[in-house]
């Protein structure tokens, strides 16, 4: 039996998959991920990325956060690729549970998810620091300098940032689905970025399929391994009604 059979075999027997995913799921769709080689971690600006996408950064130079945050963070004309279409097609039909993202695109509700939770936030959602008024993501990208409300605070985008927590709302129902899970496929991620890597640690269910396109610590543990793009991938997975 070939891996692409062994994965169709366990998807059809499974009621309770939990998609965890990471950079890989978006890039089909253009987006850039940070740490390949091409990634936005090994381009060069004034401030490493890791620094200006921090607490600290956004707080002390708020106009150059938001120079390279409307450049290389907003892909506002992007679509949900393959893999977004198939997970949103697994839910449809009863056998997906949830998706756990730490990507901050919302590809995976346009695609028709409806169970997402957002580990680092959504570009899509911003708000006054002040009176909390909500702001479009169009908004922000059409605005210059640092965006501000008509009552005079400054917009924030709903993106987690370095020095920041993830949201206990959030992560506790990511935990509860993973704890909840037959199955766990973790795909597009290097499994380096903490504390949304441990989250795999709370599966107690069956099969863990792992697909990336490079090599990862938990390759060894997983019970397949995909070293592939996630949407090419998942494109050759049927889908029947559960």
């Amino acid at each position: 039996m070939s891996n692409i059979e062994q994965l169709q075999k366990i998807i059809d027997n499974s009621r309770k998959i939990v998609f965890f995913g990471g950079a890989g799921v978006s890039t089909e769709s253009g987006i850039p991920d940070f740490r390949s080689v091409d990634g936005l971690y090994n381009q060069k600006y004034d401030y490493p990325p890791e620094e200006i996408l921090s607490h600290t950064f956004f707080e002390r130079h708020t106009d150059e956060f938001y120079r390279f945050y409307r450049d290389k963070m907003l892909c506002l004309d992007k679509k949900p690729n393959k893999a977004h279409h198939k997970l949103a097609e697994l839910e449809k039909a009863g056998k997906l549970l949830a998706v756990v993202t730490q990507n901050i695109d919302g590809l995976h509700q346009a695609a028709g998810s409806k169970r997402v939770y957002e580990l680092h936030g959504s570009v899509l959602r911003n708000h006054c620091r002040k009176c909390r008024k909500f702001f479009s993501a169009e908004y922000i990208k059409n605005s210059e300098g640092v965006p501000e409300c008509s009552c005079g605070g400054v917009i924030k985008p709903d993106v987690v940032l370095y020095e920041e927590g993830l949201d206990d709302s959030v992560v506790n129902g990511a935990l509860n689905a993973i704890m909840q899970a037959d199955t766990l496929i973790i795909a597009g991620t290097s499994l380096t970025v903490y504390p949304a890597a441990g989250f795999i640690r709370y599966f107690r269910g069956g099969a863990v399929v792992l697909i990336n396109r490079d090599k990862t610590p938990f390759d060894s543990q997983a019970d397949l391994v995909f070293h592939d793009k996630v949407g090419e991938l998942l494109d050759k997975i049927k889908v029947g009604n559960a």
